[in-house]
This record gives structure tokens, sequence and C-alpha cells, in this order.
């Protein structure tokens, strides 16, 4: 059996919400909504929070959780993750699954953490995953925000964009389109997570600011976890704050931990 690692990156220089992985969401850090929740997945052998920020180590550490200290010049999650792997302890082979569970997350459910791993379990072929939510309304559609998922028809990602993808006529947005959103859950066998992080920036990475897009610029493939819209909602900027406090009071997980 793989072990699974779950690594949580943060830091603090955001560059469109400083300061965000410690700003309160209905009374508690929004890294301490990520965390306690994703350690509801009781199937992974090690949940780390990266880190470059002493504000966010000295969090960690007051709450008990294990953290890692990383570089601060990376860019993207990805390779923070990749950095705190090696540095975590634990025996890690090239078959097991890294999972990297964005910190600004907050109403992510272990429900989608295991949606996340399935793909690897009944599909030898798997080397990477993105948890795939559907897209239900126009606004999130056009969020620029929101990234945007192009797939073929066996599930391996073509493309992410912030741009609404795939087209749709003026006034024709409905199911029909089957439009999807990345969900900030990322499943990695080790070798390929560290096949990406042997990669510079790509052209279409630098672009649209999503990672994933370095692994397709150079002709391979994630492959998309699939999972139904709930009304789970991500903290791109201080705005979205009133909008994942109003939801999260109707949250199922809400008051467990």
């Amino acid at each position: 059996m793989s072990k699974i690692i779950g690594v949580i990156p943060a830091r603090m220089a955001a560059s469109r919400f400083p300061g965000k992985p410690l700003h309160p969401i209905l009374g508690r850090p929004m890294i301490e909504h990520v965390f306690e929740r994703a350690k509801m997945f009781k199937k992974v052998d090690g949940l780390f929070l990266a880190t470059c920020d002493a504000e966010i180590r000295e969090f960690a550490e007051a709450k008990g959780y294990p953290v890692i200290m990383t570089a601060d010049t990376h860019t993207r999650a990805l390779d923070r993750v990749a950095e705190a792997v090696e540095k975590c302890g634990l025996n890690v082979a090239d078959n097991d699954i890294v999972l990297n569970v964005q910190g600004d997350e907050p109403m992510m459910g272990p429900d989608m953490i295991a949606a996340a791993v399935k793909p690897f379990q009944s599909r030898p072929e798997v080397r990477g995953t993105i948890l795939a939510m559907d897209i239900v309304d126009q606004e999130q559609f056009e969020n620029p925000d929101i990234l945007k998922i192009i797939h073929d028809l066996k599930g391996k990602v073509l493309y992410t964009s912030r741009a609404p993808i795939p087209y749709c006529k003026p006034g024709q947005f409905g199911p029909q389109l089957e439009a999807k959103r990345i969900y900030g859950i990322f499943g990695f066998r080790w070798e390929f997570l560290k096949y990406f992080t042997s990669l510079v920036e790509s052209p279409l990475e630098i672009k649209e600011a999503c990672d994933s897009n370095r692994i397709y610029d150079n002709g391979q493939h994630q492959h998309i976890a699939p999972y139904p819209f709930q009304p789970s909602y991500s903290v791109d900027s201080p705005t979205d704050i009133d909008q994942v406090e109003a939801h999260m009071k109707d949250d199922p997980l809400w008051g467990t931990y």
C-alpha cells in the first residue's frame, strides 16, 4: 500500500491578500479550518503545514500542528510542497501519494481528499490528480479568480485557465456546458512531483498564474478527480471572507472541531 502524505502550503505574502492564512473566519484563523478539516481524512500517514513565515510556524506550534519551514523563494505552491516532503522525516517512496491541500480552502472536507486519492487506486496509469468541482452558475464561470479545467474524454487535463472555458455563447450557460473548476486539492505520485519541480516555470504557467500548466506545457498530464458542486468557497481576496462565513455557518463540519 502506498503511503499518503498531506501538505498544506501557506505564506503570509500572498499578493492579493497579505496575511491571508491567519485571517480570522468565524473567529478562527483560516489555516486552522483547513488543517482541522484535512486531518479528518484518516488514511493520511502524515499531515504537515509548510511555510516560510515565522508567524505561521508559531501558530502551528501553539496548536500542535506539524510544521516544516521552507525557502521563501518559492512562487508556486507545488514547489513548496515538494521541499516539505523532502524534509518531512518519512521514508517517502516514488509510488507514494503526496497531497497538496491549498491553505485557502477553509470549507474543504475529508470526502474531497478521498475523491482526489481515488483515481490513483482505480487507475494505475494516473500520476497526478486535480479535484474538479462542477460549476453551476455563470458568475463563478466568469470569475478570473476561479481556475477552469479543460480535459479529454479519459479525464486527462489539457489546460487550466482563468478565462471562462469551454466557450459559451452569450445567454447559453447551463449544465450542458459541463464546466469544471479547480478546487484546491492536488494529488501526485512522489516521482511525478519531483519531475514537476525539476522543470522551470513555463510560459502558460506564468500567463495563467497556475502551476499545473507547467505540466501540460511539458507534454504531461494530471487527471480530474470529479466532484459535484456543493457550496464550498475558496478565499482569493478579502472580499471572499463574507461569502465564506455566510455559507460556513450552514456547513455540517462547522462546530465539529
